[in-house]
């Protein structure tokens, strides 16, 4: 049985095809198209022509669609938002913090009603169902979607499910509504931005979804169909319908974690250089740390897993211009246009690829001759300035002076110099222009549990022991073979700011994925 793997990304589209031994059968690297999913068919198409496609059991799907429709406010649902915490949360309303334009596209209807939890589960007053039911009305018709947030709700979420029950008595089954204790963690206006941001999403996955299915179809392929997440494993398809939000930042993730498969490595550095971006970040026991802050996503503050990382505009496409101060390099880049706009393609734009070319960094990409007219000056300022821009963020990255190595892959890797500032060594992995496409291939389903638990109730072996049992049983609802589930991390938080001794226990599960 052969897994796919594709990863969309605003340059290139990649697909990988890779054995139950983890061997790469079949690679394929080819510019982003106007309609990412025409590019998804694409490379299906070209890896078929070296394996046989009816052997392929489980395709693994990452791309920006969801991200890119939060940044450029296009494809979005109107969302209704129903918040249960009155009356303590009544000076802020829901997206207050809203960009305006993202508020004016997304937030149709929106109320504070009765309800919650306190930090242990109490209840801060009960839920007015009869403000639900009216809310429930309302929202049927004007909204493409429901979101719920209720205080507390990951120490306790009856009052959401009892308000989602109610949502489709009146506004019909079929009428899609968000829970927030399944999308954020603690933090009630993070948590219930995301949930917004989820709600306006789904349209977005329907469509991704069942162009995936389509073009699976297409070339005969019968698998399940899987979604890449922000912590670099994987959702069913099924489940990405009901949480997109959950992979907004798969891209990154994919990439660092199939340059740690590819190079076997468990603790590194990761430069993942793209046409137009680079994305650092660092792996601890195999996963991309995540964010220990707030994540904004166009211009939203949310509290969703995501990886910890520095993006920057440099990648192979990015735009060079020599001028008389010297050499001016980015953000903008040509994309995937790089290969007709470069100059040695052809092309009349000075980019980061002619550059790499002309110093001696990249071979057979173009004619060579063609980048003879690069001026030297802007070519050694601009092999300068990227070479001091990785440098200086792979040692923010670091949570020690300590070197370790640094693994340098995507697309545009030629890029990274072979010695790194603060990096015991460079490597290139074997087919690392493809290490995001081989990520989503080799990914793992994965459950987490991040909830409020009360030492003083309960003992604190108790507690940990039922956070791990839902973690695991969250990882199998995701997929996860229920033989082959493993803890892999726990954090305990005590809460000593507040009485009652309270802890929040974040534990995570993976597992390889089930037949």
């Amino acid at each position: 049985m052969l897994r796919m793997g594709i990863d969309v990304g605003g340059t290139n589209t990649d697909a990988v095809l890779v054995d139950e031994e983890g061997r790469v059968r079949a690679t394929h690297k080819a510019p982003t198209t106007e309609d990412p999913l025409d590019g998804i068919s694409a490379a299906m198409a070209e890896v078929g022509r070296e394996a046989d496609l009816s052997e392929v059991g489980k395709a693994m799907l990452g791309t920006t669609h969801s991200a890119n429709a939060i940044i450029q406010r296009r494809g979005l649902g109107k969302v209704a938002i129903l918040r249960l915490a009155a009356p303590s949360s009544l000076a802020v309303p829901p997206g207050a913090d809203w960009p305006d334009d993202l508020r004016s596209a997304v937030i149709v209807a929106e109320e504070i009603i009765e309800g919650g939890y306190e930090y242990d589960g109490r209840v801060i007053a009960e839920l007015d169902e009869s403000a639900v039911r009216r809310f429930a009305n309302q929202a049927a018709g004007t909204a493409d979607a429901a979101a719920v947030s209720c205080a507390f709700s990951p120490a306790n979420y009856e009052h959401e499910l009892r308000a989602a029950a109610i949502l489709a008595e009146e506004a019909g089954d079929d009428f899609p509504v968000s829970l927030s204790h399944r999308v954020g963690t603690l933090g009630l206006l993070e948590r219930e931005n995301a949930t917004m941001l989820n709600a306006a999403l789904l349209g977005v996955a329907r469509r991704v979804v069942d162009g995936f299915r389509r073009a699976l179809q297409k070339h005969g392929i019968d698998a399940m169909a899987y979604i890449t997440q922000n912590d670099g494993t994987l959702m069913t398809a099924d489940r990405a319908l009901e949480m997109p939000v959950l992979s907004l930042g798969s891209g990154p993730t994919n990439s660092m974690r199939g340059a740690c498969s590819l190079a076997g490595l468990t603790d590194a550095l990761v430069v993942d250089v793209g046409g137009t971006s680079t994305d650092i970040g660092i792996l601890v026991d195999g996963f991309p740390r995540e964010s220990a802050t707030a994540v904004y996503v166009g211009g939203v503050r949310t509290n969703f897993r995501m990886p910890d990382l520095i993006s920057i505009g440099l990648g192979g496409g990015t735009i060079v211009r020599p001028g008389e101060d010297g050499v001016s390099v980015g953000p903008d880049s040509v994309g995937y246009r790089v290969t007709e706009e470069a100059l040695v393609c052809g092309g009349s734009t000075l980019t980061l690829s002619d550059v790499s070319v002309a110093g001696g960094r990249l071979s057979g990409f173009g004619d060579p001759a063609l980048a003879a007219d690069a001026d030297p000056a802007a070519v050694t300022g601009a092999l300068r300035w990227v070479d001091e821009q990785l440098a200086a963020r792979c040692e923010r990255m670091k949570a020690s002076r300590e070197p370790m190595p640094l693994l340098a892959v995507g697309g545009g890797a030629h890029l990274v110099p072979e010695r790194v500032t603060g990096a015991s060594e460079v490597v290139r992995p074997d087919h690392y222009p493809v290490a995001n496409a081989f990520g989503a291939a080799i990914a793992e389903a994965s459950g987490t549990v991040d909830r409020v638990y009360q030492y003083d109730s309960s003992s604190r072996e108790e507690c940990l022991a039922e956070a791990r049992a839902e973690a695991k049983a969250a990882a199998v609802q995701a997929g996860a073979d229920p033989d082959h589930v493993r803890v892999t991390s726990v954090a305990e938080v005590p809460m000593t700011y507040i009485p009652g001794g309270g802890c929040r226990v974040q534990v995570k599960a993976a597992g390889r994925l089930g037949s």
